[in-house]
């Protein structure tokens, strides 16, 4: 189930959800209009799963930064959002679908227990500028049923994500199937 606004305000308010930078007027119905954080990197190229991603970092200034389509930008969450009791939901919105954005498509579920400034996958269809601390999409917060089991406590690979972080799946590629290194 999602949480409406008046669930959102409660949960805040007892500390069981995380939004900072937190603003009430941003709040919809039963989600939370969250927004583009400062930097943005981009990925040309080939990229190889069992490597890390090379990129180019940059500050997306008050003018904005147009994006071009054919390549991968990696942005993040203004916000850091998160919570032990609810799971989330993160995505793009039809007015940045509108605008041929496509945001966070792949990886939407942010699991109990993980509060983070979420790492964006973006894409554009056409040169479209954007700039810092737009709305970029909207946050849901969903009920999780059956015994909790918090992100935070499994020891998984982005436990530690604040800001950008890109694919660490080469760290799985190295192991072989005993768990070994290769």
């Amino acid at each position: 189930m999602i949480l409406t606004r008046g669930a959102i305000v409660a949960g805040i308010a007892s500390g069981e959800i995380t939004i900072d930078p937190y603003t009430p007027e941003r709040l919809s119905p039963n989600a939370y209009d969250w927004r583009l954080g400062p930097l943005l990197r981009s990925c040309h190229g080939d990229l190889d799963a069992a490597a890390p991603t090379e990129f180019i970092e940059q500050r997306i200034g008050d003018d904005g930064i147009v994006l071009r389509p054919g390549v991968l930008y990696l942005g993040h969450t203004l916000e850091r959002t998160g919570s032990e009791r609810y799971a989330q939901f993160l995505n793009g919105d039809r007015t940045l679908g509108a605008l041929g954005i496509w945001v966070h498509v792949s990886a939407p579920l942010g699991h109990a227990g993980h509060a983070i400034q979420w790492t964006l996958e973006i894409r554009a269809a056409r040169p479209v500028r954007i700039h810092p601390g737009m709305t970029f999409g909207k946050l849901v917060f969903l009920q999780t049923f059956g015994a909790a089991a918090s992100y935070q406590l499994l020891g998984l690979k982005y436990t530690a994500t604040n800001g950008i972080d890109t694919s660490r799946l080469y760290e799985e590629l190295e192991r072989r199937d005993d768990g070994a290194h290769r």
